[in-house]
């Protein structure tokens, strides 16, 4: 206990150790944080009161003089604030992280406080070490209003999309002004949903003022998480901090509640960024983009800096979000290309006039921005428009980034090499596609091809196809020196090399370079097997040795490897001269597909996969490889989430490889068994069909293409459809049975798969009988030289003895190709006995011969020395111990420890050899005498297996070989069952034993005893009378055993555990695995027959034990091959070997099924539910925002109809009013007859008591009530006087109308000039028509005194006053002081015109509203159809 106390002691010292050095790490590098920031970051406060000229108790700081503090120094009167003599420096107070309120989560950000002469290299050095942010590959620059305002939904909508595509692809940062205000809140919207992104997101960094940041003083703090709401309080002037934003810089100039301290230090910044360069080993900087929206004046004088700067900063102006970017866009589309801007000139009072009312301010302010807009427009091509109604080449809406990117490439004076740095940094191909891959564009030798190595070392998939598109040939540019490069970068995804190469070299150093041995080794290692990659091959090292040591000083220094590791994309030319003999790789989309699944970029193997031949053969390689990667990683307890991607990674391939072939089989199914059965000289000639059976495609095996290949292998030269079987047995049994049998054509054989050996004999014996038979076409066209020539009679030159016959030129005749040539007897004997099929039944009829010899030999009584059975039987045993060493010998791989893996991966191979062995064991102890009957029973022992071994051969069978296959399967996983029926068996067995027999001895027959019984209890022996055995304490009777009773329980909880519980555990296991099996049994025999089949192609002619011969024969040619030095070792898989000229053929026929599988799986992907999900999303996406367009311009329309109907609805009160008017007039007139009796009389009697003589006129009703304008009403409408006699006036119809309110009154006819008063009365529905006659003036033209009489504005002096009633009189001319010179109206006149002007009136009135109601109607329906369309 004491050592076991002080061990606990000593491990909790070691853990509180280790724990407090790591928090002293932590500690202490946070103090060196801090320590450095302090002391590197300064904060300003003002030292010297200047009083301000609005308020003399203010400072100009903004600080009052209290806040100054009592010993504060005032400056003198009229002297200027200046930040560098006015405040004083100290170390920085405020940094650390801010925490936003307000959200399910607070949202963090970084900020610091800094004075406004920071030098700005200190700053790029506390963004990237201090707060770990990566450099910038772009920096985008908002300028905008600090005002609130907003945008259009759609442009909104696009600068969000936009702003945040173009910097999460590009990798930029982007500068705002860091409050919640103007153009920074819109930006800040547009970072909502990325700000919620813990990784990847967006780099968004604000430069606010310090003096004008809402609640600066709760920021106060070093190295502190800071709490912060983001409210800003409407009555104060200061602004709250963005929540959106990730850092801030908070610059301090010593002023309060003023912009402007931020402006110099962020140019200065943006300056410095643009300076440095974008990667080292490149010779182009970090671009700089700015990005307007609104703005106000300063917004201006900030574009101008950028665009007249040196370097320029290109700037991108966004039309349509108001005031300063309005006014750009439009001055830049008026803007000429040359120096004189004649439209901007001829438009000047028009800006001017605008920018007053835009930004409210003076004519000389706005005369100044209208110049600076002029000097703007001298670097058009600096700038930059983006508007939502543009449209790209293709159609379709060009997007936000693309303008900023592309204004990048136009306004910077970059080579084309740089261009495509930048779209490689940016990853952005479809710069790339319309900007620099051009037409006409010329490019220096090599830069394609090193922009092709950064494309593959950074995964860019989308450049790798546009590089490939442009020209990059892969068999110049892949050398071997670029392979291995590829092999040792450091960028790219993580994969999982690393750990598999550990396994191939145990002792790897620290910053060890791959050598392509070693990833030949891996990939040795992955596909298993007798798969030798190239570059572990003999061939392939003195090669690779002779170029490396070319290319040691340009590939193997450190420069080059940290320049590519550094995470750089650089396009220097020239850096690595392609040789002839560098570029070593005829097939290089082979090498970078294997590159691609090893370093685990699936896509970039998918591509590679697409380009190039052999496609079959490589989908069976990533598959192979990704399933063996997968294996390693599920060993190497690697996380489940790499073992599940590799997994499907490689069911992926193992998909694409079954649909290729399906598609090829459906083209051409000559061509397709063609492909599975070609020798693959790349691929460690392989077949397809061999690599489908080390990547256990059984789908693949299964395929009626795979099937019809391995039937035909299996009958060999045969060709018979029915009864094979039976056929061939009794061929075997009687050999003149062969005859009967039909075999192939000679023809059909050469197209047969066929092994190494046999295709070298085959064309050895056709280059004999071609040297014996000179009937080829060559020979014939040739001749043979000794023929003489002749003429014949019809002059044609001839040789003797030779007939220019078409026969003898095979190619002209296609019938005579298609001739099949029968074999001969000799040859059908060897085709019959060489076939798979023969051999196999041949082999059976042995096998079942020694399993009859051996039964034999065990069952009789045996003899001390051997019967001829038992001879045979060991004549069997060992000349198949002789085939199991040559099956091992001739195996494919080199090493012995390689051909005895390959060997024993066959199960029965490895039972086979431990059963012979245990032969040979009972042999020997067999033939001594003392020991004869232990060898007859290891004889008894081992026969079991050799009974058990037939399974072997009925797994050929269609029906068998899936039931022997669930055997196996059970098996296994009984083999898990066994182990829990044992624990359990152990348990009962053990307390059983020991309470029923506590007497007895130690020996090994106890275990037995704890076995045995409950064991056998397991199937129904119970051994009744051993449960509770009787006992007693009289003589004879049986000792009682203390605690006897525990037994029968704990017998009983055992059966129903073992027999109940496990046994029906192990019945639902069996039957998962049959329905298991039985859903894929007939693929399972369908694969196996593929090993059957190439066994017994292999296997020797006779069957043990006459294949000693076989062996004996083998032996002689291995050593006459050895002695005369030529090849003795070939390869014993068949394959189909093709002329140079039937490969390309064939790989063509591939490349061209390719193609059609790729356009074949577009069409189904069109056609498939989620792709028209996914399209019928986009266009209900596309339908929304046009509808949401519509309804805007729809709510415009209605606005627009609302204001004119509320415009109609004056109107209709304005005439209503009118028509109330006209109706007291008439109603007026009805009741004061008296002026109308007045003017029936001859004399004027005296005037009337309301009418005062002596005035000049009296007021009229239209005087006094309202007068409405010809704009408002359409026509004026008043009460005319009557005319006098002497005037004319014009007569209109009842129809027509007259042209003014001022034209006279048709009458009947001239009256004579009236010198009194004169009124008439028109009847009782028309009023009366009062005329007062004054003493005419000096005579003067009538029209004068029409237009004399018809006004109705007299002057004040000389307007009478009237009663209420007297207000709506008629227009009452004045009364002349001569009385006498009046001459009387007649009553009949009065009346017709008092009824001439109420039917005018009337007629008016009709006609105006009239015209007020179709208008209305008119403008109702237009308004209507733009609603409906």
């Amino acid at each position: 206990m004491s050592i076991q106390k002080c061990f606990l002691d000593n491990s909790s010292r070691m853990i509180k150790a280790m724990s407090t050095a790591k928090s002293n790490n932590t500690e202490t590098k946070t103090k060196t944080t801090r320590s450095w920031i302090e002391s590197t970051f300064q904060k300003r406060e003002c030292k010297c009161f200047v009083p301000s000229a609005k308020d003399e108790h203010v400072c100009w700081c903004g600080l009052s003089r209290t806040a100054h503090g009592a010993n504060i120094v005032t400056a003198n009167p009229g002297e200027a604030w200046v930040p560098a003599r006015h405040t004083q420096a100290g170390p920085t107070d405020a940094y650390g992280t801010v925490e936003f309120q307000g959200g399910p989560h607070p949202t963090k950000a970084q900020y610091v406080r800094l004075s406004h002469d920071t030098r700005p290299e200190l700053i790029v050095q506390l963004l990237t070490r201090e707060w770990a942010l990566d450099r910038p590959k772009l920096l985008i620059t908002i300028q905008g209003g600090k005002a609130n305002f907003d945008l259009q939904p759609k442009l909104k909508k696009v600068l969000r999309k936009g702003l945040l595509k173009a910097a999460k692809t590009t990798g930029a940062w982007i500068f705002t002004g860091g409050t919640n205000t103007g153009v920074t809140r819109q930006v800040g919207d547009a970072l909502q949903l990325e700000r919620s992104q813990r990784a990847g997101r967006v780099v968004s960094i604000g430069i606010a003022p310090w003096g004008i940041v809402e609640g600066a003083n709760e920021l106060i703090g070093k190295g502190r998480d800071v709490p912060y709401h983001a409210i800003a309080s409407p009555r104060s002037k200061l602004a709250v901090l963005n929540n959106r934003h990730a850092y801030f810089l908070l610059v301090d100039n010593g002023s309060v509640g003023r912009y402007g301290a931020e402006i110099v230090l962020r140019r200065k910044l943006e300056k410095y960024i643009a300076a440095q360069k974008l990667h080292p080993y490149t010779h182009s900087s970090t671009p700089v983009v700015c990005l307007v929206i609104e703005g106000g004046t300063n917004t201006v004088r900030a574009v101008l800096e950028y665009v007249t700067d040196n370097p320029p900063v290109p700037v991108v102006v966004c039309d349509g979000s108001g005031r300063a970017a309005d006014l750009i866009a439009f001055v830049h589309k008026y803007a000429s290309e040359t120096g004189e801007q004649t439209v901007l000139e001829s438009m000047r009072d028009y800006l001017i006039g605008t920018i007053q009312k835009t930004f409210e301010v003076g004519l000389q302010q706005a005369e100044c921005l209208y110049t600076e807009l002029l000097q703007c427009t001298r670097k058009k091509n600096l700038i930059t428009v983006f508007r939502i109604q543009e449209r790209a080449e293709g159609g379709e809406v060009q997007e936000l980034d693309q303008v900023i990117l592309t204004a990048l490439f136009r306004a910077q004076h970059l080579t084309p090499s740089e261009q495509l740095s930048l779209a490689l940094t940016w990853n952005r191909v479809d710069i790339a596609r319309s900007e620099i891959f051009v037409y006409g564009q010329e490019w220096p030798p090599g830069a394609l091809d090193e922009a092709m190595m950064q494309a593959l070392e950074h995964d860019r998939i989308d450049f790798v196809k546009l590089l490939l598109e442009n020209g990059v040939s892969m068999r110049k540019f892949l050398t071997i020196p670029r392979l291995e490069e590829l092999y040792n970068t450091k960028s790219g995804p993580s994969n999982t090399l690393r750990y598999i190469l550990r396994d191939v070299r145990p002792h790897l150093p620290k910053g060890y370079v791959y050598t392509l041995h070693d990833i030949g080794l891996v990939i040795n290692k992955l596909i298993g097997g007798a798969y030798r990659c190239y570059y572990t091959r003999r061939k392939f090292r003195p090669i690779y040795a002779k170029v490396m040591n070319k290319s040691v000083n340009v590939h193997r220094n450190s420069a080059s490897f940290t320049r590519h590791n550094a995470g750089g994309l650089s396009l220097i030319t020239g850096f690595m001269p392609v040789t002839s003999e560098m570029a070593l790789f005829d097939y290089p989309f082979n090498e970078l597909l294997m590159w691609a699944v090893l370093t685990k970029r699936h896509q970039m193997a998918l591509l590679m996969w697409t380009h190039g031949e052999e496609s079959l053969a490589k989908s069976l390689i990533a598959c192979k490889l990704y399933k063996a990667m997968a294996h390693e990683a599920a060993e190497d307890d690697m996380e489940t989430e790499v073992y599940e991607e590799l997994r499907h990674y490689g069911k992926e391939f193992e998909n694409k490889a079954l649909e290729l072939l399906d598609y090829c089989y459906r083209q051409d199914d000559d061509q397709a068994q063609q492909l599975l059965t070609c020798e693959l000289q790349n691929w460690s000639g392989q077949t397809c069909l061999s690599l489908a059976v080390t990547a256990n495609h059984r789908a693949l095996l299964a395929h009626p293409c795979s099937q019809i290949i391995l039937a035909d292998l299996w009958m060999g030269g045969l060709r018979t459809r029915k009864n094979t079987n039976l056929k061939v047995i009794l061929s075997l049994l009687c050999p003149l049975y062969i005859l009967r049998l039909e075999f192939k054509s000679k023809e059909e054989l050469q197209l047969m798969p066929q092994t190494e050996e046999e295709h070298l004999e085959n064309e050895s014996i056709e280059d004999d009988r071609s040297t014996k038979d000179p009937t080829d076409a060559e020979q014939a066209l040739i001749g043979s030289g000794e023929c003489e020539t002749r003429v014949d009679q019809n002059g044609k030159v001839g040789k003797v003895g030779w007939e220019p016959s078409y026969r003898e030129l095979p190619e002209y005749h296609p019938s005579e190709i298609k001739r099949m040539r029968p074999l001969r007897l000799r040859k059908k004997i060897y085709e019959f006995f060489t076939a798979p099929i023969t051999k196999f039944w041949a082999d059976s009829i042995a096998y079942i011969l020694f399993l009859l010899m051996f039964t034999y030999t065990v069952l009789v009584k045996m003899n001390p020395t051997p019967s001829w059975p038992e001879i045979y039987s060991i004549c069997y045993i060992l000349t198949f111990l002789c085939e199991k060493i040559r099956e091992i010998v001739t195996s494919e791989p080199v090493a012995i420890r390689h051909k005895f893996s390959v060997w024993a991966w066959n199960m029965w191979n490895t039972y086979d050899a431990g059963f012979i062995i245990f032969f040979l064991v009972g042999l020997t102890l067999r033939l001594r005498e003392i020991s004869r009957d232990v060898g007859r029973v290891i004889y008894c022992v081992d026969i079991i297996y050799w009974y058990l071994r037939i399974l072997n051969i009925l797994g050929v069978n269609k029906y068998l070989g899936p039931l022997v296959t669930m055997m196996g399967k059970m098996v296994k996983n009984m083999i898990y069952f066994v182990v829990l029926l044992l624990v359990v068996l152990m348990s009962f067995g053990v307390a059983r034993q020991a309470i029923l027999h506590p007497d007895k001895d130690a020996s090994w027959h106890l275990i037995r005893e704890v076995f045995y019984q409950p064991y056998f209890m397991l199937y129904g022996e119970v051994f009744a009378g051993d449960i509770d055995p009787p006992c007693g304490k009289e003589i004879g009777d049986r000792k009682c055993v203390t605690g006897r009773w525990i037994t029968p329980i704990a017998m009983t909880v055992y059966l129903l555990i073992a027999n109940i519980l496990l046994i029906n555990l192990l019945i639902a296991v069996f039957n998962n695995i049959f329905n298991e099996v039985n859903e894929v049994s007939h693929q399972v025999w369908m694969f196996q027959r593929f090993t059957v089949v190439m066994e017994y192609e292999q296997k020797p002619v006779l069957p043990p034990p006459l294949i000693i011969f076989c062996h004996i024969y083998a032996v002689g040619k291995w050593v006459t091959r050895n002695v005369s030095h030529k090849r003795f070792q070939y390869d014993n898989g068949l394959k189909l070997f093709l002329e140079k000229e039937d490969m390309e053929r064939l790989y063509d026929f591939e490349e061209e099924c390719v193609e059609g599988y790729f356009r074949e799986q577009e069409i189904k992907l069109s056609n498939s539910i989620e792709e028209r999900v996914r399209n019928t999303t986009d266009r209900v996406e596309h339908i929304t925002t046009k509808m949401e367009d519509l309804n805007q311009k729809a709510n415009c329309q209605i606005q627009s109809m609302q204001s004119v109907e509320f415009r109609l609805r004056k109107l209709e009160d304005i005439a209503e009013q009118t028509m109330s008017h006209l109706a007291v007039i008439h109603r007026f007139m009805a009741t004061h007859p008296s002026l109308v009796n007045r003017g029936s009389t001859d004399t004027l009697g005296p005037p009337p008591p309301s009418f005062q003589a002596g005035g000049n006129r009296l007021r009229t009703a239209s005087d006094r009530s309202e007068v409405l304008s010809d704009s408002d009403t359409g026509a004026r409408f008043a009460v005319r006087p009557v005319q006098e006699e002497d005037e004319q006036p014009s007569c209109h119809s009842d129809d027509e109308l007259p042209q003014s309110g001022t034209e006279a009154i048709c009458g009947e006819a001239k009256e004579p000039e009236a010198d009194s008063i004169s009124t008439s009365s028109g009847g009782s529905a028309a009023g009366p028509d009062v005329t007062v006659v004054r003493q005419q003036p000096a005579i003067m033209p009538a029209r004068q005194r029409s237009s004399d009489s018809n006004r109705t504005e007299p002057s004040d002096e000389k307007k009478v006053a009237s009663s209420t009633d007297d207000a709506f009189l008629p227009e009452v001319r004045e009364m002349p002081t001569d009385l006498h010179s009046l001459r009387p109206r007649t009553t009949s006149g009065g009346t017709r015109r008092t009824a001439n002007t109420r039917r005018y009136v009337t007629r008016k009135i009709i006609y105006t509203v009239k015209t007020l109601h179709k208008r209305e109607n008119v403008i109702e329906n237009f308004f209507q159809t733009r609603v409906d369309f």
